[in-house]
């Protein structure tokens, strides 16, 4: 079978329904998805794994796995659709709400159309070039890519309603669903005019899993500490993770995972979802006793957020999408991640050519202290590290000397930066001749109420009611970017400035979360719209401004999903960057971003956010993978901590174009003391390892880590990578470690994924990099 073809076939079961099988199948990344129709009824998921070798076989799933007539339910026992409903005997957590008049409707589809089309739209790179091709010669193109997928039109012409779903299998073998519902228009005998509207409430769209995926695998967190994970049961009822911050928010799960008992980075079924959205969403894993599981997810709606106008008539939209539902498949962990990176890679083409400019954040070297001849002494010592792109934080525009006044106005301050050779388009000149990028933070959706935006429009801040504000947080309220007055103000601000000063990168912020988020210009709650005007704005200014690349941080990892990253060039993970709390926070948001979007920068010790004194060795190591930045004042930093970082810096750019595109692994270890991660070359050439001793171990020394990752038939020389030879202050080992040396060991990558190899003895709170390079 071609990799872009969708296959159909037809036939009847053995009760004389007929039948319709649809089959896409991604063979290079081993993934299939098969559906089966009966009669005119909504699908149903039948296999989602590896490819059949006879795919015509589906047809026979119904008979095989449709459930028997059991005592005391329904004529039909329970056997979802993509969209269950009470009509089909689904009698859990509704999936499918919708309401005219504030009534509720019990809608029962039937099926009008199944077509054979799927399509990856063009990314927002097309703008600047066709393909882009990364350091192995590969050439993934911007423009629209063919893809296997299946299209589903379906009505209830009674309740007036109309429904598109639509599953596509992208190119590394991501699944990916969405459904939009229409309004077909009230029935004919309603009296009331209220009645043509169809509001809706929620759509939740997923996936079923095996009955053997009995363990769900999420992730928790607070401000400073995101992504820390929780394993559970799959039990008989409903999990869920709602997300009403208005942005998917620190607890964020990212992934919702279901596996075997026990599956984990290496090995183990597993089947994972996500839902790509940056506004209110929810993930869930539901059973009930006549079902199997059901993971999925979709946006969480207000009520009366969405109402849907009578189709033909210009009285509003008529149609809502929901956002993309993504699934993954894998034995283990890293082939799901997998997969997510490279359908992220497939949306940033140019992004991905090659590697990632390292970056210096001014926030923790000066916070709101800005002045010409600090930020351009600290410019020349970034240079002079080896630093590539220079970014302004907080504290450039207003009155904004602190964090209570001056938000939302988005004029240069002629206080700290007044016009001349000591303006901020100075600075920015002073760094462009640097040889760096510059770059400039901005919070584009939020406001302080003493700022000149808001005595002017006191009606652009979402809000209850016209006379009380929602509960403030940094001394913040949100702007309504609805508001098109609003939008324009802010878009127009932002693409001056891009201008003016030349801006190559801006850090969008985001620092409150978004409740009681009521309109003054629509009367509605208005997250929905909320988001889809930040898309926007992110989008025009890419449009206007090619090359432009935009990070998404809210309050460090508030907003993390593949809605935002559609449209940003990397995220913030977290505003801690403690290296001991990083270790699992990079880690586990890796389970959706590949590192070289992920912001990681070294800081001082001890931190800011917790006041951990760790080693420079182990900043530097913790943020060799990612997007390698520094957050940290090098003004007052002795000569040779410079050196020391100067000296990392060098290494990290002989790697990055690889790291670019290099499989991200991470070994399963008994011991919760250690992290075993590492980078692999897509022709498994060769892999750079990071081993961590985060506290004292079970083992002691360490026990040997497994290396993932390796072709098993072939020969590799281990040996610690140049920055981590040197072991004095690191480790407690008494005796010397027989490879830790230049010319290291020669093992199979056999020996190496199943026994593993010995580390350093480490004290606690260290970090060592070594490289696995195949013998030709």
């Amino acid at each position: 079978m071609a990799q872009n073809e969708t296959l159909t076939f037809t036939g009847t079961a053995a009760d004389g329904t007929a039948l319709t099988a649809v089959y896409l199948a991604q063979p290079a990344a081993n993934v299939a998805i098969g559906l089966i129709f009966a009669g005119d009824e909504l699908p149903r998921i039948v296999h989602w794994g590896r490819p059949l070798a006879n795919p015509e076989t589906l047809l026979d799933a119904y008979d095989a796995l449709k459930p028997q007539r059991v005592s005391g339910a329904l004529d039909n026992t329970a056997w979802p659709s993509v969209l269950p409903t009470q009509a089909e005997s689904w009698i859990g957590e509704p999936r499918v709400v919708l309401r005219r008049a504030g009534i509720e409707l019990f809608p029962k589809f039937t099926v009008t159309d199944i077509e054979a089309d799927g399509v990856l739209d063009a990314s927002l790179d097309a703008a600047s070039a066709e393909s882009y091709t990364d350091v192995t010669g590969h050439t993934r193109t911007t423009g629209a890519i063919r893809v296997p997928g299946v299209v589903v039109s379906a009505e209830d012409k009674e309740n007036g309603i109309g429904i598109e779903w639509r599953l596509e299998l992208v190119d590394g073998g991501l699944a990916r669903q969405k459904a939009t519902v229409t309004n077909l228009g009230a029935p004919e005998d309603a009296s009331d005019p209220a009645v043509a509207n169809l509001e809706v409430g929620k759509i939740e769209l997923g996936f079923p899993v095996p009955e053997l995926a009995g363990e769900i695998l999420t992730t928790t967190g607070h401000h400073l500490r995101e992504r820390s994970p929780q394993r559970q049961p799959l039990t008989i009822g409903r999990f869920e993770k709602p997300q009403l911050a208005g942005r998917p928010d620190f607890d964020a799960s990212l992934l919702l995972t279901a596996g075997v008992p026990g599956f984990g980075f290496e090995h183990g079924e597993a089947y994972s979802v996500h839902v790509g959205w940056s506004g209110n969403s929810v993930l869930s894993a539901e059973r009930l006793p006549y079902t199997q599981g059901i993971i999925g997810g979709g946006e969480l709606l207000f009520g009366g957020e969405v109402t849907l106008a009578p189709q033909g008539e210009d009285k509003g939209e008529s149609s809502y999408a929901t956002p993309w539902l993504f699934g993954s498949f894998g034995d283990g962990l890293n082939e799901i991640a997998a997969r997510f990176h490279a359908y992220v890679r497939s949306r940033h083409p140019r992004l991905f050519a090659k590697g990632r400019p390292v970056i210096l954040n001014t926030w923790e070297a000066v916070y709101f202290d800005h002045n010409f001849d600090t930020l351009a002494a600290l410019a020349d010592k970034a240079a002079a590290s080896g630093v590539e792109r220079f970014v302004v934080d907080d504290g450039w525009f207003g009155s904004r000397r602190d964090d209570t006044s001056g938000l939302g106005d988005w004029q240069i301050s002629q206080e700290v930066w007044p016009d001349g050779d000591k303006s901020l388009k100075a600075l920015a000149d002073y760094v462009h001749g640097k040889g760096m990028q510059f770059g400039l933070w901005f919070e584009p959706e939020m406001v302080n109420i003493d700022s000149d935006v808001v005595r002017a429009h006191p009606d652009w801040i979402l809000s209850p009611t016209a006379d009380r504000l929602p509960m403030q947080g940094r001394s913040q309220q949100v702007l309504d970017l609805t508001n098109p007055e609003a939008f324009d103000y802010v878009f127009h601000a932002m693409d001056s400035l891009v201008g003016e000063l030349k801006i190559d990168y801006i850090k969008w912020d985001h620092n409150k979360l978004v409740t009681e988020p009521g309109s003054r210009y629509s009367g509605r709650p208005a997250v929905h719209a909320q988001t889809l005007a930040v898309y926007e704005i992110f989008k025009g200014l890419k449009i206007n401004h090619p090359g432009l690349e935009i990070e998404s941080c809210s309050s460090g990892g508030g907003r993390v999903d593949l809605g935002i990253l559609e449209y940003a060039d990397r995220i913030w993970a977290s505003d801690c960057v403690d290296p001991v709390e990083r270790a699992d926070i990079q880690r586990y948001t890796s389970l959706l971003v590949p590192p070289a979007m992920m912001g990681e920068h070294v800081g001082a010790s001890p931190a800011h956010s917790t006041q951990r004194a760790t080693s420079q060795e182990l900043r530097m190591a913790m943020v060799f993978f990612g997007h390698m930045g520094i957050e940290w004042n090098l003004l007052k930093e002795p000569e040779d901590a410079l050196a020391k970082l100067a000296v990392w810096v060098a290494e990290f750019k002989k790697h990055r174009d690889w790291f670019a595109i290099d499989t991200c692994v991470h070994a399963d270890a008994n011991d919760p003391a250690v992290r075993l991660d590492g980078m692999v070359m897509p022709s498994q050439d060769a892999a750079i390892y990071r081993f961590t001793q985060l506290t004292t171990g079970q083992t002691y020394p360490a026990a040997p880590v497994r290396l993932p990752g390796l072709d098993p038939d072939r020969r590799y020389r281990v040996s610690p990578l140049d920055p981590s030879l040197d072991l004095t202050g690191l480790a407690n080992g008494q005796s010397t470690l027989g490879w830790w040396n230049e010319d290291g060991v020669v093992m199979t990558g056999e020996a190496l994924q199943r026994y593993g190899i010995r580390p350093p003895s480490l004290h606690p709170q260290q970090a060592v990099l070594f490289k696995a390079v195949a013998l030709s």
